[in-house]
């Protein structure tokens, strides 16, 4: 009996305390009696996280109301980790993993005389009110014990989210610092969201995928149409996932296999017109600093008859060289058959994000500045060209910097006849929130040529072009300023506007018909949500250019690249009217676009420039004074297209697509590339949405 009580007396403490369960203790709760430990670890959770929780903007903007339901851990090690959060929100997702990162170590809790891992749930009630929440602490907490002790497995949380919602992992590029292929149907959802925001910037496009997700939920736009239906390999390649997506720790990547594949006819005696690319999609990248990205067309095209003919002849004094054609906006062609053309097309870049300010980009591509449909300054109408970009996030301030080589397949290269002349274009664009409705910007850009490259000097980024060009000597390049202006009426209607001057006589306002007085402007509106209508969007805009904008003493030194304007489509010498609805409901979305202008074109092998072809010299003026819109070969235009649109893939953005246009095109004397009379042409096909076609000209 002895040896029993003994027994009892040496062993009970071991029994007692094995069964001991604590919660884990922060610094703060050390010393409070074992019954407060919970209280105090649950109260000063709480604490930790709303003081350092920040609300994303695209919740704020979406006024969303409800429950976003966080699980996470406190590790055998003291650490805090976010194993999910139950929500659509990309943002709150990140959000709560940032403030769980920054949650301090702590005193693991105990159980069985060790230290062991513990689960516990957070929900998280939209709209924040701490004070409220303060009070429910008890009840907002739900506690597991993990059954592994002493070691625990530490998840990843990109590998949680695929377990628990494997959807969201396919739209990896979502939390990318890759672009979002700047399409102008595509970007009305972006800027309308960026619009609501605060301290937001439209302008510099394309946007990249984080900074569009802090403002707008894409994964959400896109997983209501993913088919779960659809369990065959091919039925998911087709309607909800990438041709191949590999993803790591380190890094990912995804590859497509795209289509542009259309068939039409217009009212020509063309037989039929068509378009046949075939497209290697590739994005990817490695420890979220180093994107990239790259896109090849092989195509084959016959297009509308007046685009074969501007595809021969793209200005009335343009020949190209050592090619049989430039297709608009894409690039140099050769004869395909006999009454078609084939252009293949590279686009790709590298970007490296330093930190969340700023990011460095180079590749060849397109840009665009401007918030309206064309752009004085910088728009997407001309062939890619390769260029260095730099962006820049801080404060009130969004500053582009772009340097770009580019080539004139009509001009012959000073230093070989078989090679094409280059130039180079430096520009500065600074956008600048003077508060929470006015938006300025300002543009300069300077010229160059060289057979060196582009001159040391252009590469600062912080220099003033003007002066710069100003010293180089007078006729060594070319410089231009503009002005650009954004005001938010209201939450669904903004007003833009541009400026651009390529030359002005201030001592000559008196006689604004001087051929030196050379500038361009624009304005526009846009309508949200019109008339209440969810989805509606609506658009009106004015362009106006003097004669001679944009053109230069020298050829190669115009505001040009591949034989096309670097701002406006039609280039100097114009007025120009549009407007624009774009309508979306599900899957199906559709535009209509009207657009009536007029426009001075000079006269086929005639050494006098009328002021409308930025290619020819402003030395073979027509006149020093008296110049008007639309003098010399006089074209009155009127275009009315109307597309509809059905979203088969989201993941790559695949659509099937009708389209019908009108073209009425009354000019004096006709053109070989510009030839009068009217178009109509009807077009169905399958293409995916990756870059604007310009036809309206």
């Amino acid at each position: 009996m002895l040896k029993k009580y003994l027994f009892l007396i040496l062993f009970s403490p071991t029994i007692l305390l094995s069964q001991e369960e604590r919660y884990p203790v922060f610094d703060v709760c050390k010393g409070e009696e074992i019954t407060s430990i919970k209280d105090c670890f649950l109260e000063t959770t709480k604490k930790h996280f709303f003081s350092e929780f920040k609300t994303p903007a695209i919740v704020e903007n979406e006024n969303f109301t409800g429950t976003a339901n966080s699980m996470f851990v406190v590790t055998a090690d003291g650490e805090f980790k976010l194993i999910y959060v139950n929500t659509p929100y990309e943002a709150i997702k990140k959000e709560v993993k940032r403030v769980f990162d920054n949650f301090p170590k702590i005193t693991p809790g105990w159980f069985n005389n060790h230290a062991v891992e513990m689960q516990f749930e957070l929900p998280i009630q939209f709209p924040i009110n701490i004070s409220k929440t303060k009070t429910k602490t008890k009840a907002n907490f739900k506690t597991t014990k993990t059954k592994k002790v002493k070691t625990t497995k530490k998840l990843n949380f990109n590998e949680v989210v695929a377990q628990k919602n494997i959807e969201d992992a396919t739209f990896i590029e979502h939390s990318s610092r890759l672009n979002i292929p700047f399409t102008h149907q595509r970007y009305v959802d972006f800027e309308y969201a960026l619009h609501k925001a605060k301290g937001t910037h439209t302008a510099s496009k394309p946007y990249t995928y984080d900074e569009v997700s802090a403002y707008y939920d894409l994964t959400k736009e896109k997983k209501q149409f993913l088919k779960p239906e659809k369990q065959s390999w091919l039925g998911k390649k087709v309607w909800n996932e990438h041709l191949l997506e590999v993803k790591n720790k380190d890094y990912w990547f995804t590859v497509d296999f795209l289509l542009d594949v259309q068939l039409g006819k217009d009212n020509s005696d063309v037989p039929y017109t068509f378009n046949n690319s075939r497209i290697v999609h590739i994005n990817g990248e490695i420890l979220k600093n180093l994107s990239f990205s790259t896109t090849y067309y092989e195509s084959q095209g016959r297009f509308a008859n007046y685009i074969n003919r501007f595809i021969e002849n793209p200005a009335p004094n343009v020949r190209p060289r050592n090619s049989e054609g430039l297709v608009p906006g894409r690039g140099k062609a050769k004869r395909h058959r006999t009454d078609s053309f084939d252009y293949p097309v590279a686009e790709a870049y590298l970007a490296y994000t330093p930190n969340k300010y700023m990011q460095f980009q180079f590749g060849n591509g397109k840009n665009f500045l401007g918030d309206g449909y064309r752009s004085f300054v910088l728009s997407d109408v001309s062939a890619p060209t390769t260029y260095l970009k730099l962006k820049a996030n801080l404060w009130k301030f969004q500053y582009t910097n772009l340097w770009m080589w580019n080539t004139e397949p009509s001009l012959q290269s000073a230093f070989d006849p078989n090679e094409h002349a280059r130039k180079y274009v430096a520009a500065h664009y600074l956008s600048i929130n003077v508060n929470d409705r006015l938006n300025l910007g300002f543009f300069e850009t300077a010229v160059t040529r060289g057979g060196n490259g582009i001159d040391a000097g252009f590469l600062n980024p912080i220099i003033f072009y003007r002066s710069l060009e100003f010293n180089r000597g007078e006729d060594a390049g070319n410089a231009i300023l503009g002005l650009t202006g954004k005001y938010k009426l209201t939450d669904q209607v903004s007003l833009y506007s541009q400026l651009v001057v390529d030359e002005f006589s201030f001592n000559k306002l008196d006689a604004l018909g001087r051929w030196e007085n050379k500038f361009a402007f624009q304005l526009g509106a846009k309508y949200f949500d019109a008339f209440k209508v969810k989805n509606l969007f609506l658009q009106l805009e004015y362009n106006y250019a003097r004669p001679y904008t944009f053109a230069h003493e020298t050829s190669s030194l115009n505001y040009g690249n591949f034989s096309q304007p670097l701002g406006h489509l039609w280039g100097a010498n114009f007025w120009e009217a549009v407007g624009i609805a774009r309508y979306k409901r599900g899957r199906w979305s559709g535009s209509a676009k009207l657009i009536a202008g007029k426009k001075g074109f000079d006269f086929v092998d005639q050494a006098v420039s009328f002021g409308g072809d930025i290619y020819q010299s402003y030395n073979i003026r027509f006149s020093d004074s008296g110049n008007v819109i639309g003098q010399g070969n006089t074209a009155n235009i009127f275009i009315a297209d109307v597309q509809a649109n059905y979203l088969i893939n989201p993941s790559n953005r695949t659509n099937l697509i009708a389209s019908l246009s009108y073209r009425n095109f009354d000019i004096n004397t006709p053109l070989p590339g510009f030839p009068s009379g009217q178009t109509v042409w009807f077009s169905i096909g399958v293409r995916a949405d990756l870059f604007n076609w310009y036809f309206d000209f």
